[in-house]
């Protein structure tokens, strides 16, 4: 029987394939289901909807499992800067995957857009305003997303594989 190395390298390690993958599945099924689900609503409905799940989702779980493995990954860089170049190469792909795939494609892209949305009194827009602040978001804001849900899901993988590199070790 084999026992169980729970060290900080195990640890951190183990937290950030958790964490990742719990993004890479929210960007899945955010990509996967819920876009395309309220994409077959009106512009007024397509935008309240939109805003309400933005503000919703910014909350301390959401923080800790979109932010946890920023901080995560770059620990494991520190952790595994010894190991041997693949695993080292891996842990990097991954961080970078997620820091430039997620977390800047986030700050940059789809936040920007949020905010657009956000400032938008709704109730007092026209029809025809409504129709082209749909126009300037839903494509670009869903085309930021899929890098984002490719990125982790990539970072999720990569991960995995470092962790059974190391059970096989």
């Amino acid at each position: 029987m084999t026992s169980l190395n729970f060290d900080t390298q195990t640890i951190v390690l183990v937290l950030a394939t958790l964490l990742t993958g719990l993004t890479a599945g929210l960007c899945f099924t955010w990509n996967n289901a819920v876009t395309p689900g309220i994409g077959q609503l009106v512009d007024p409905g397509y935008l309240r909807s939109f805003q309400e799940m933005n503000r919703a989702i910014i909350n301390p779980i959401f923080l800790i499992v979109f932010f946890g493995p920023f901080f995560l990954h770059i620990a494991n860089i520190f952790l595994f800067k010894t190991s041997s170049g693949t695993i080292l190469s891996l842990v990097m792909a991954s961080a970078a995957l997620y820091i430039i795939g997620l977390v800047a494609v986030t700050i940059f892209g789809n936040v920007p857009l949020n905010e657009l949305l956000d400032k938008t009194d709704l109730m007092q827009a026209s029809a025809e305003e409504l129709k082209l602040l749909r126009d300037k978001f839903e494509v670009k804001w869903n085309r930021f997303h899929l890098i984002r849900t490719v990125s982790t899901v990539l970072s999720f993988l990569l991960l995995l594989i470092i962790c059974l590199s190391r059970t096989n070790a």
